[in-house]
């Protein structure tokens, strides 16, 4: 869901708001963007934790955080995820709330909130390739 949302963000809804007429967009920001960076955070805390639970349970968690031989991939992927993490709560979502009306700010903050969660997101489209690949790596023999 994580991914999915990430993916919607950066590859249909930034894309598609030049062409949504003006007296429409107020529908986007106050009720489909706020649900949907509801489970967008709380699918990545999800992941997250989910993900080091089962590393826990399967007795790899250190030495896939600490990038040992034979789970160095999931543990570059479950850096990745951190890091993406870290992103959506502490990056994209406070600006997104500041973007989207939800916290009052000027208009030139406004601008720049947007700015910065849209290339942040961005950067997190990026990371989600070799997260997504380091996952798969894993199962397929590892680095």
């Amino acid at each position: 869901m994580w991914i999915g949302l990430l993916w919607y963000f950066n590859f249909v809804q930034i894309p598609s708001m030049p062409k949504i007429p003006d007296e429409q967009k107020p529908a986007i920001g106050k009720v489909i963007a706020p649900t949907a960076l509801f489970w967008f955070r709380w699918a990545a805390l999800f992941t997250v934790v989910s993900g080091m639970i089962l590393a826990v349970l399967n007795g790899y968690a250190h030495q896939a955080f600490t990038l040992q031989a034979p789970f160095r991939a999931i543990g570059l992927g479950m850096w990745i995820a951190l890091v993406m993490a870290f992103n959506v709560w502490f990056i994209i979502w406070p600006n997104q709330q500041k973007a989207l009306g939800m916290v009052e700010v000027t208009p030139e903050a406004k601008a720049a909130a947007a700015k910065l969660a849209m290339q942040t997101s961005r950067i997190n489209t990026m990371l989600s390739i070799p997260m997504l690949f380091m996952m798969v790596a894993q199962q397929n023999g590892g680095l």
